[in-house]
């Protein structure tokens, strides 16, 4: 069964030896949902599960949080510090990932199991999603997801051999990709849900549009409220960063805006 995806997610990337503190500060203000991946070289999975467990101790419960972690394959890991066996095949190399995953993280099950990237085989894609999916049979992950995949027609692929259907697509949100126009209409289409990340620090043009600027002044709420609140009301669940509790807390209020139909019409301009 799929988890419920709260509209905004922690992303915890890059965060080192302060994950643990930011992820505590992000929980208290109101996050829902973590995103962080069993690749050392980028993320502190450990301090993820350190958080949680302070927070469990205060009434934080696990199952009302969405938690999501990813199988990142070689090709993304630090040569010095692979979190599985690099020698073994690709099938080990999943189960080990997600049994490091379950014991950073201090528990038993996970609510989204994202493939950081394909893989250079598209036969070693369906390999490791096949054994993704067997996990979930398990009864231990909730969902699968795939991050950056920007060819519409490996996704097409993808879906089409999966007996579990991808749930998530998690990618960077920026022109240079023409905003994944056509990976977006896909995921509505097929009834999967849209991740942006790099959605701020990738589009600080948006931000500063006249368009956005005067909504923010008819709304009395920030650009970046405005913004997510849009991303929201046309099917996409940005990640964001923030280390700072105000910002975090005015990142969560974004969601009470109802942006009119002409609104939405004139932002997508935005993104031509």
């Amino acid at each position: 069964m799929d988890a419920t995806i709260p509209p905004l997610i922690y992303g915890t990337a890059w965060k080192k030896e302060h994950t643990q503190e930011l992820v505590i500060k992000a929980i208290r203000a109101g996050f829902k949902g973590i995103d962080t991946a069993c690749q050392p070289k980028h993320y502190n999975e450990a301090g993820v599960g350190d958080a949680l467990a302070v927070l469990a101790q205060e009434g934080f419960k696990r199952e009302d949080l969405f938690l999501q972690t990813k199988f990142t394959p070689l090709s993304g890991q630090d040569p010095l510090n692979i979190p599985y066996d690099k020698k073994a095949n690709l099938c080990i190399q999943v189960l080990q990932s997600f049994e490091a995953s379950k014991k950073n993280l201090q528990t038993d099950y996970i609510d989204s199991l994202v493939l950081h990237s394909p893989l250079s085989s598209f036969s070693d894609l369906e390999i490791v999603w096949k054994n993704m999916e067997n996990i979930v049979h398990r009864g231990e992950v909730k969902q699968l997801g795939i991050s950056n995949i920007y060819d519409p027609q490996m996704l097409q692929d993808l879906y089409d051999i999966a007996k579990i259907k991808p749930s998530v697509v998690q990618n960077r949100f920026y022109k240079d990709t023409g905003y994944d126009k056509e990976i977006r209409n896909f995921c509505k289409t097929h009834d999967i849900i849209y991740q942006s990340f790099w959605t701020l620090t990738a589009n600080p043009h948006v931000l500063k549009s006249t368009e956005l600027i005067d909504l923010s002044q008819k709304y009395k709420k920030d650009p970046i409220q405005l913004f997510f609140s849009y991303l929201h009301q046309i099917g996409i669940t940005p990640l964001t960063g923030t280390t700072d509790l105000e910002h975090m807390k005015s990142d969560l209020e974004s969601f009470d805006i109802i942006l009119e139909d002409s609104e939405i019409l004139k932002l997508d301009s935005l993104f031509e």
